[in-house]
């Protein structure tokens, strides 16, 4: 099959062909655009000097201090996990009608690969339209904001451009992570003239393999502060080596999530139908011990935020302390300073961050939870019309949903939490010297009799538990469980649409 006709029949569907196609490609262009705002924060030049000159060209510190800007490109990379999520998705909306359409083509002689090659390639076009279409939308956004104020100083690094290497790897590597992603997937697919089969039966629920990599991942947390003081001489291994732990112990942590959400899912599953006395719950219970990965697919980016979400609290809980500590040295030393309050100002950017995470994480649970109901409304609406009353239906679907979502969020909270107090378990403070004027303040303000006057007044060392942030880690996990409801709520509007008799006669 000649590339120009992959290419045709890759842009050819129905309404929800195109609806999949427009969805994967704003969510790549979200990706690009996340990932090109982190390589604009690392492209900007350290000015000459030594390790702590600033920027000075930035209104924001988070830009102008060079230690600074590794988090926030860090926190620009972790906006792009739900999105990427969302993206896996959408690329799974309207699937019966698309496994439709590639048997209606292998009927017509083409091979089990030009197939999955032709699926592929749909899912690459989609992702590089959004790629190119996220680059545009930079470069135009970069000079729109070019807007430096009186003092010529600027909002944001547009003065600044990422290497065309780098562009180049964001612009061309999203779609062709999502064209290999869309190839791992197919790998258990089989399509045939007759229809699409999976082989993918589970003959016994998941393993926990949740507890010794959330173990691990807090390990590598806990690593970080004894690393980087026992390298602390080696400047060079300490820039590499910090980095590795937190991406690594990041992401260990987040696929134990994962993996015990499925766990999680088919535990329930097998209580639901041990101890549940109705229809709903023995409905839910079935559909999760069938397939306890579909939690662990749907509120994958939830649960990444969540645990982001977690981690910035006990930051800010560290900061919290540390705040109350100096201000209370301070005040054993008779000097009156006010507290510093960049940093707690900088983790409401960092909350802000994670509540955009969370509603993309929730169109991403919308979409999932409603290409779930329409691909079985053949079998609800079987159910329906054996008497089974619509109202039994969607508790059953809600059940389906929250059964797994609270236990699941309450494990990622957890680790959330656990991560951040194993980075940061304890602030202290070394022994505070400081200068004390006992005279009258014209005396003091004089430089040539403020000296007479003054002396040096030591504290000692001192050092507090950080708190955990309970209410914080309580309202993020509400926040979390409120979006799985309006999921739910919306995706039972579409329940009653799908379970019409007439969805018995779908081809």
């Amino acid at each position: 099959m000649k590339l120009a006709t992959l290419v045709r029949l890759a842009l050819a569907g129905n309404r929800t062909d195109t609806a999949r196609a427009v969805l994967t490609a704003l969510s790549a262009l979200l990706a690009t655009l996340a990932g090109l705002a982190a390589l604009t924060v690392l492209a900007i030049q350290k000015p000459a000097g030594d390790a702590y000159v600033e920027s000075e060209q930035y209104r924001n510190a988070l830009l102008r201090e060079p230690g600074l800007r590794g988090g926030t490109a860090f926190a620009l990379l972790m906006l792009a996990v739900p999105v990427l999520t969302l993206a896996g998705q959408c690329a799974r909306l309207g699937a019966p009608a698309r496994d439709r359409r590639l048997a209606a083509l292998r009927l017509a002689g083409a091979t089990p690969g030009q197939v999955t090659r032709l699926a592929v390639l749909e899912t690459g076009l989609a992702s590089l339209l959004g790629t190119l279409a996220g680059l545009a939308v930079y470069l135009g956004g970069r000079e729109l904001l070019h807007r430096p104020d009186a003092q010529g100083r600027l909002a944001l690094p547009t003065d600044v451009l990422p290497s065309t290497g780098a562009i180049a790897a964001v612009v061309l590597g999203l779609p062709l992570i999502a064209a290999l992603a869309t190839a791992l997937m197919l790998r258990t697919v089989t399509t045939s003239p007759l229809g699409v089969s999976r082989r993918a039966a589970r003959e016994r629920g998941p393993r926990l393999w949740a507890g010794p990599l959330i173990g691990l991942g807090l390990l590598c947390f806990v690593a970080v502060r004894p690393v980087a003081y026992r390298f602390s001489g080696n400047a060079s291994l300490v820039n590499w080596l910090v980095p590795l732990l937190f991406t690594v112990g990041g992401l260990v942590a987040m696929v134990g999530v994962l993996s015990g959400t499925g766990w999680i899912s088919y535990t329930c599953g097998r209580l639901l139908r041990r101890h549940a006395r109705r229809a709903p719950a023995l409905l839910a219970a079935g559909r999760l011990m069938a397939d306890p990965w579909a939690g662990s697919r749907t509120f994958a980016a939830l649960l990444a935020a969540v645990i982001f979400g977690a981690g910035a609290a006990a930051l800010r809980a560290y900061f919290v302390a540390q705040d109350s500590l100096a201000r209370e040295q301070n005040r054993l030393a008779g000097v009156a300073a006010g507290s510093d309050p960049f940093y707690l100002a900088t983790m409401d950017l960092v909350d802000a961050a994670v509540g955009v995470s969370v509603l993309l994480a929730a169109c991403g649970l919308m979409v999932a939870l409603v290409e779930g109901i329409v691909a079985r409304r053949r079998a609800y609406a079987a159910l329906v019309a054996t008497g089974v009353p619509r109202a039994t239906l969607s508790r059953s679907v809600a059940w389906q949903a929250l059964a797994p979502a609270v236990p699941a969020i309450l494990l990622a909270l957890t680790v959330g939490a656990s991560l951040g107090r194993g980075l940061f378990p304890s602030v202290g403070n070394g022994e505070l010297t400081s200068e004390v004027c006992e005279a009258t303040a014209a005396l003091c303000a004089d430089p040539a009799t403020r000296a007479q006057y003054t002396r040096l007044v030591q504290t000692g060392s001192a050092e507090r538990a950080v708190a955990v942030p309970l209410e914080h880690l309580a309202w993020l996990g509400a926040g979390a469980l409120a979006a799985v409801l309006v999921t739910v709520g919306v995706g039972l509007l579409f329940l009653r649409m799908s379970t019409a008799v007439d969805e018995l006669r779908t081809a």
